[in-house]
């Protein structure tokens, strides 16, 4: 039985397109964005066909907006209300027990879907486990475990974590400090080019994604 990955970050451009493109192409799963702000300068979703090509199934978006900004900004511009029901039910159609399907959130975890919740509501609404992304700066240990309580203190199932890119000893740092494994470690790189990307999916430890979700099934 294959399964759900959400593919959450520490804060907004820490890599979490490229890191959904890496488990799409592992696992051989869908991909599905179901909020995406700033349109007008591309879509998440037409990078990963870009960059896996016309094989991978990618779900159209429940809200698509145009003003690079957080969701609910770009929505109230556009008199447009997110609704976490409008995007669960959409979720219910796509989702099948058969094949794996990776959803990427916007920023991290609390950022605002509406005047009153944020995509950490739509994760426990949605009840599927979390891949959290890691991009590594000065102040990213800090990032990252707080969104670390926010995950534990939400009871959120976490599948593991992805590193991206290096700085000092931040990566071995985080690997005593969070308590899920490390799936990859990306190497920072301003231009992707598909010899870098099949050389970070390679590594990509899917083995304990599947014995994750065996143990964590819908």
């Amino acid at each position: 039985m294959a399964g759900v990955l959400f593919v959450t970050g520490i804060g907004t451009d820490v890599g979490k397109t490229v890191a959904s493109a890496m488990l799409v192409k592992a696992l051989q799963a869908d991909y599905w964005k179901p909020v995406q702000s700033g349109a007008t300068e591309g879509t998440d979703a037409q990078r990963i066909q870009h960059w896996l090509g016309s094989w991978v199934r990618v779900h159209p978006e429940v809200y698509l907006l145009q003003k690079a900004v957080s969701p609910h900004l770009a929505a109230r511009e556009e008199g447009v209300h997110i609704q976490l029901q409008t995007i669960y039910e959409a979720f219910q159609h796509i989702y099948h027990p058969d094949r794996w399907l990776v959803i990427e959130g916007a920023g991290g975890l609390l950022v605002p879907l509406n005047e009153e919740q944020t995509f950490l509501d739509l994760i426990r609404l949605l009840q599927v486990p979390v891949v959290l992304v890691s991009r590594q700066y000065l102040g990213s240990l800090n990032h990252t475990l707080l969104t670390m309580q926010v995950l534990q203190q939400a009871n959120i199932a976490v599948a593991g974590w992805i590193c991206n890119g290096h700085y000092e000893s931040n990566e071995e740092d985080l690997e005593k400090w969070l308590p899920w494994p490390k799936l990859a470690a990306m190497e920072w790189t301003e231009q992707i080019t598909a010899a870098w990307f099949e050389k970070q999916v390679q590594q990509l430890n899917t083995q304990h994604v599947s014995t994750f979700q065996s143990s964590h099934c819908r």
